[in-house]
């Protein structure tokens, strides 16, 4: 019985991978807009952050969506086929579960944020009121 479950979540989860790109391509909205100025602060700000994620996950998707609305340069790791990064958000943030923020704080310490809703509330408290 478990393999019969396992076999439907994997044909689920093909069927529906096209409609969870095209949601993310389709439904981003239009993005924050800055003077160059503005842009280059908000892009050296970005420089200490990067979001683990996998491709096909729709609560990555939902901070992708954040990102690409806020005008934001964040690198994307993929934790799902690199296994380097896999093992950074393993061993810095305690646990392989997307997405998550890592974010290099001034003094050098790391803090690592879980929870798309969390991480959106933050790139929103951090980079919204500039536009």
């Amino acid at each position: 019985m478990r393999v019969v479950i396992r076999y439907f979540f994997r044909t689920l989860r093909l069927i529906l991978t096209p409609f969870v790109l095209l949601s993310e391509k389709l439904g981003g909205g239009k993005p924050v807009e800055r003077n160059s100025e503005e842009q280059q602060k908000v892009d050296a700000a970005c420089e200490q952050l990067a979001l683990y994620q996998f491709k096909t996950c729709p609560f990555c998707v939902k901070v992708r969506k954040q990102i690409a609305r806020l005008n934001l340069n964040i690198e994307l790791r993929d934790a799902q086929h690199n296994e380097a990064h896999r093992a950074e958000l393993q061993q810095g943030g305690g646990a392989v579960k997307v997405p998550c923020l890592r974010i290099k704080n001034s003094d050098g310490s790391e803090q690592w944020m879980y929870e798309s809703s969390d991480i959106n509330a933050w790139l929103e408290k951090r980079f919204g009121g500039a536009a």
